[in-house]
């Protein structure tokens, strides 16, 4: 297949990972600028607390409320329990708009002992911001989009006081100094910037200065390279010459060079050549991909990859045509990846999962995808988690103006499109990625064992640096601006939060954990500078936060102190099922699912998940494997009779994902596919791997085979995957209609280990779980708030999804009065073993007898 771009031609080979080490003329070598100079530093001092009198055992979850009954959760019991689950009215219904508070607020406060910094000058010094004054320069390839009528904001709040979250949760109050000192350094870089940088606006717009940007007259390239003796551009445009266009150093690092349009007056560099930047360091002479470039491709019989300068023609360039969706009150999230979209073993493009992915996403329920490995990675395993290049789309799957057509398509049709974004750490790759850019280990990382994530054998921010907040701030800002994106998931928070990083290390909820020496401060403030710079100026927009610490204060607003996520991802759900699928039936406890599905910080939302993409690659196993194994292969044709573990492989799968959209969040996400239980794993095309130890790695012959969605199996009818997919599809719907995840009412009346049934309520609905493996309950009781008569809106053994048709769906349940588990109200109901109901309040209906009811219910049993 060929790759084209506007007069390129790549054929698409498969991008075969090589690891690129530092072989340009010498070993790498560390080098302490990580600043702009080497006078200017951040405070790195952080405070540890005195275990405190208060445990915080117990306040990891506050589980949506100041008040649980039985807090521990855990305890089992013969007779019912109750959880009250009742939210705040206080709770904000758009918490990620920031609210401008007076900035002078913590003048009363106690002061906080804060070392004294210098200031940090613009790396534009007054010449370089005149040079070109009269030829405004633009970032390539900005187009105009039809949503002139959106009035964006373009201002971001001052910092507030940064104290109701003692408000919140008064055991921070054990660990203020921390927290408050936490905050003050936030508060010093926000002005620091504002002084220096005109504001975080402005800082957040790099874009528009470094890399290449155009103007009427030319083209300006600008590249932050301190640790470069010299720099030259060089590309197809000037046949590689190093002597050609050679670059001038500012005294902050920051080489440039203008190129004037040509005689005719087209650019001196053409649409689609090929480029890089030529650098004498310390260490030798290399080759690098701008570290702000665009677009860059594999090109044919090279490894590593090159930079494209990509700035079509106005006609060829993708124009917005529909403006972004109001942001749901609830998130059903479709977790995607355009590579392995396709039925076929390829890699699919950006226009194929426009045109075929995006509506199924929609037909299926969810408001919102989430496309994973769009920044360039040039090791397509790594899932894309191996970012080289920041700014660039994926040229794998297209171009940029493709994913711009995708984009506005998912608009169109009304879905959220949030982008997996990788902050957390970046490419060990030399030739093509950012590691030893200048020829220093110290560039955009720490230097030493502190810059390398031994586990992730990739490089690690310096948060602390100057221009590393710029290049991630206007990453950041550029994905949203360009691309219309509406909102980031980002990648491996807990990594950044703490100098362990997250491993080998056991959170066991105690506060010192997260406020302490291995706290990375300059880390989390950075967190807060870029959910302060997304929901000031894109109200709108949605931040995910990867975080299995449980860190407090993570989706709480920057002005109150928190780090300003709007959600957290809740990763301990998945890994429970996983721990319950592999006890057997007769070990499952009620109040263990229960305990781990609402165990999470009040006023901190959670977007929750029975399983993402890491349970479905290689080495592990997704919940329907877990449940069905081989069986799956051969008895999920509807023209054969099923086998015991088929039946109930398919009854758990449908039972497990209610209920953890039901109660364990305030969004829900599910990775493409899973929804039907799709068979196998994910194996990314790959290659016999041999490591230093000597030890051989076997690959898959670069196989394609299991690196696909096999989305006919879900829309086969003589498969039992469609029952799956048909629930999936009933339960988003359901969501849809009646709003249950945010609700504020919630309460779980029932948990029972010997019936093996938990019942609760969200809203004005009753769920009803029974998860015994062969007993079925008849004129069963069990607790509602609400008086009235109730439906069944939900079945999962309803005949469509693969059940045994147990429930006649045209009785009608009236609630009769009578205090029962700890509820006003109670309803007779049938409850067949392995399955799930929802009941539906039917408002405005009038009220029937209890006679009438256990009459009408006997037709169940």
């Amino acid at each position: 297949m060929l790759f084209s771009v506007s007069g390129l031609r790549f054929p698409r080979v498969s991008p075969v990972y090589r690891y690129c080490a530092s072989s340009f003329n010498g070993a790498s070598t560390s080098c302490s600028l990580s600043l702009l100079l080497k006078k200017h530093h951040f405070s790195r001092r952080i405070f540890i607390e005195k275990s405190s009198s208060h445990s915080a055992f117990s306040s990891l979850t506050v589980a949506a409320s100041k008040k649980v009954l039985d807090p521990g959760g855990q305890g089992d019991a013969s007779s019912p329990m109750t959880d009250q689950l009742e939210s705040p009215s206080t709770i904000s219904e758009d918490p990620q708009v920031i609210h401008n508070v007076d900035s002078e607020g913590m003048e009363d406060e106690k002061k906080i002992e804060v070392e004294e910094q210098e200031s940090f000058p613009s790396v534009f010094s007054n010449n370089d911001e005149e040079a070109h004054a009269e030829e405004p320069s633009v970032p390539l390839h900005r187009n105009a989009s039809t949503e002139k009528t959106e009035a964006k904001p373009r201002s971001i709040p001052p910092p507030g006081a940064g104290q109701k979250i003692y408000e919140i949760d008064s055991l921070l109050l054990g660990f203020r100094d921390h927290i408050d000192y936490r905050y003050a350094q936030y508060k010093k870089i926000r002005k620091e910037i504002d002084k220096y940088e005109g504001g975080l606006e402005v800082f957040s717009r790099g874009y528009e200065k470094l890399g290449f940007t155009r103007s009427e007259t030319g083209i300006t390239y600008r590249e932050w390279a301190p640790g470069a003796k010299s720099a030259a551009l060089i590309g197809d445009f000037n046949n590689w010459s190093p002597s050609a266009d050679t670059m001038s150093q500012n005294e902050f690092g920051v080489w440039e060079i203008f190129l004037p349009n040509t005689a005719d007056g087209s650019p001196a560099i053409p649409h689609g050549s090929r480029v890089k930047i030529r650098m004498e360091t310390r260490s030798g002479v290399k080759d690098s991909i701008p570290a702000w470039i665009k677009f860059s491709v594999q090109a044919p019989g090279e490894i590593p990859y090159s930079g494209i300068y990509y700035d079509p023609p106005e006609e060829e360039k993708y124009v917005f045509k529909h403006p972004h969706p109001k942001r749901p009150k609830s998130l059903r999230i479709y977790e995607s990846h355009v590579g392995m979209s396709s039925t076929e073993p390829v890699i699919n493009t950006y226009a194929n999962f426009r045109d075929n992915v995006l509506p199924r996403i929609k037909r299926l329920g969810y408001n919102a995808v989430q496309i994973m490995a769009i920044q360039e990675h040039s090791y397509y395993a790594s899932f894309g988690y191996h970012v080289t290049n920041f700014f660039a789309p994926s040229s794998r799957f297209g171009t940029p103006d493709d994913l711009k057509s995708l984009i506005d398509r998912a608009h169109e049709l009304g879905l959220l499109v949030l982008m997996d974004i990788v902050h957390s750490h970046a490419s060990n790759n030399v030739l093509d990625g950012l590691n030893m850019f200048d020829g220093t280990d110290a560039h955009y990382f720490h230097s030493g064992s502190k810059g390398h994530h031994w586990m992730w054998d990739s490089r690690l921010f310096n948060y602390g640096s100057w221009e590393v907040l710029r290049f991630l701030l206007s990453n950041a800002r550029w994905w949203l601006e360009e691309y219309k994106f509406d909102g980031f998931r980002f990648d491996g928070v807990t990594s950044m939060m703490y100098t362990h990083h997250g491993l080998q290390v056991a959170f066991t909820g105690n506060y010192n954990e997260y406020f302490g020496y291995a706290t990375d401060v300059d880390a989390v403030v950075y967190l807060m500078l870029v959910n302060d710079m997304i929901h000031g100026l894109y109200p709108e927009a949605v931040t995910i936060g990867e975080d299995v610490s449980g860190m407090p204060t993570f989706c709480l607003p920057v002005q109150d102190g928190g780090v300003g996520f709007d959600y957290r991802l809740h990763m301990a759900v998945a890994d429970k099922w996983i721990e319950l699928l592999k006890k057997r039936d007769e070990d499952w406890k009620m109040g263990d699912i229960v305990y781990t599905l609402v165990n999470r910080r009040w006023l901190e939302k959670c977007v929750v998940y029975a399983e993402s993409h890491d349970q479905a690659l290689v080495g592990d196993k997704t919940i329907a494997f877990w449940l069905m194994d081989k069986d799956m292969y051969d008895f999920m044709s509807l023209d054969r009779p099923s086998t015991p573990l088929i039946d109930r492989g398919i009854a758990l799968h449908k039972m497990i994902r209610l209920i953890t959209m039901g109660l364990g969040g305030e969004g829900y996400l599910n990775f493409m596919g899973n929804e039907f239980g799709h068979p196998e794993w994910i194996d990314f095309p790959r290659g016999e791997q041999h490591l230093p130890s000597g030890k051989v790695i076997p690959g898959n012959n670069f196989s394609y085979d299991k690196c696909r969605r096999r989305f006919d199996l879900g829309d086969a009818n003589y498969l039992r995957y469609k029952g799956m997919q048909q629930f999936d599809q009933a339960m988003q719907h359901v969501e849809a209609k009646y709003g249950f995840m945010t609700s504020e009412h919630q309460y779980i009346s029932r948990k029972d280990k010997g019936e093996r049934v938990i019942v609760f309520e969200r809203g004005n609905l009753v769920f009803v779980f029974n998860f015994h493996w062969h007993e079925s309950y008849c004129g069963y009781r069990v607790g509602c708030s609400k008086p009235g008569k109730y439906k069944i809106v939900l079945d999962s053994d309803d005949l469509l999804f693969g059940g045994f048709n147990r429930l006649n769906h045209d009785v009608e349940f009236f609630s009769t009065e009578g205090w029962y588990d700890n509820r006003p109200r109670s309803l007779l109901v049938y409850a067949p073993n392995r399955t799930a109901v929802v009941y539906a309040l039917v408002e405005d209906e009038p009220k029937a007898t209890g006679n009438l009811q256990l009459t009408q219910n006997v037709k169940n049993c």
